[in-house]
């Protein structure tokens, strides 16, 4: 996993956990929806990132 990818996917998930903490702070539904969807998004491109880089050392 290139840090570039990393940065990228680490700035999705932060940028996820605060618009789910904005929402759940405002009572906007939609927006905390948003923030844990954005959230999920991250971590499962982050998982893809290590599951390449797992098979790029064998």
């Amino acid at each position: 996993m290139t840090m570039k990818d990393k940065a990228k996917n680490f700035a999705q998930i932060s940028t996820g956990k605060f618009k789910d903490a904005a929402g759940s702070a405002t009572g906007n539904e939609h927006l905390e929806s948003e923030g844990v969807v954005e959230q999920v998004k991250g971590n499962l491109k982050q998982a893809g990132e290590k599951v390449r880089d797992a098979f790029k050392k064998r």
